[in-house]
């Protein structure tokens, strides 16, 4: 009988993680869950079969790198790393908590939990794995309105790249997913207006097709294609120019 597979979620408390922990549940996997808040994680863990295993995580923290470590060996082994803890704000007027917040989550908080499951799958799981991450169409261009979140995204779009390589050069088999939806109905946009908002249900659905296929990019949903392919076309010295809200008045 083929063993079921395993996952760690890490910001599976709320939004995007929450619905792909419960897809992920439903398809056989057994899933660890992590993010900040205990008493949301053991609640989760209560009311999701499947979920089998928690872990209070913040990623901003320098241990958090071990700690992930110590969950996969607590789970025996994982078969899929599923990051999806971010943060984002519109911040014009460059407040420097805001902006360094979201570098510290968004980059060296990414970097350090991507870093470690890329060194287990590759040292201790014979090279094999899959990585998938949540980034953002809005890594694909430097908005204004929210400075550090796009360059952090862009930041993350090329780190998925150079290790997509990196797996080749070094003839592992360790897929990467990198996941780039547009606005999604979820905590982080609460309490502002945007257009062309997700459901989030339907955004893990099609996160879900992603994985299976170990799709290596997957913009979600047609619109955001649509945009980011004609926004690309833009020449930068007439983006730069561009007075570009993503709120509604």
């Amino acid at each position: 009988m083929t063993p079921s597979p395993k996952a760690i979620v890490i910001g599976a408390t709320s939004g995007i993680g929450l619905e792909v922990t419960r897809l992920l549940t439903q398809e056989g996997y057994l899933v660890g869950i992590a993010g900040r808040r205990q008493d949301k994680l053991d609640s989760i863990r209560q009311h999701i079969n499947g979920v089998v295993a928690t872990a209070c995580i913040d990623i901003t923290r320098e241990d958090a790198a071990d700690k992930l470590l110590d969950f996969i060996h607590e789970m025996k082994g994982i078969d899929l790393y599923f990051h999806s803890s971010g943060i984002g704000y519109q911040n014009p007027q460059l407040d420097s908590a805001q902006e360094l917040s979201t570098v510290s989550t968004n980059a060296l908080g990414f970097t350090r939990m991507i870093g470690a499951a890329f060194r287990y799958f590759a040292k201790e799981n014979s090279g094999n794995g899959h990585i998938a991450a949540i980034t953002s169409i809005a890594g694909t261009k430097g908005l204004g309105a929210a400075p550090a979140y796009s360059a952090t995204k862009r930041f993350q779009n090329t780190y998925l790249e150079a290790l997509s390589q990196l797996s080749s050069i070094r003839h592992y088999n360790i897929d990467i997913t990198d996941i780039r939806p547009g606005f999604v109905a979820t905590d982080l946009l609460k309490d502002d207006k945007y257009p062309l908002v997700m459901d989030k249900t339907k955004v893990a659905h099609h996160i879900m097709r992603a994985l299976r296929h170990r799709k290596a990019i997957k913009t979600i949903d047609w619109r955001y294609r649509l945009l980011v392919f004609f926004w690309r076309l833009i020449p930068r010295c007439i983006w730069t120019r561009l007075d570009i809200k993503t709120k509604k008045p």
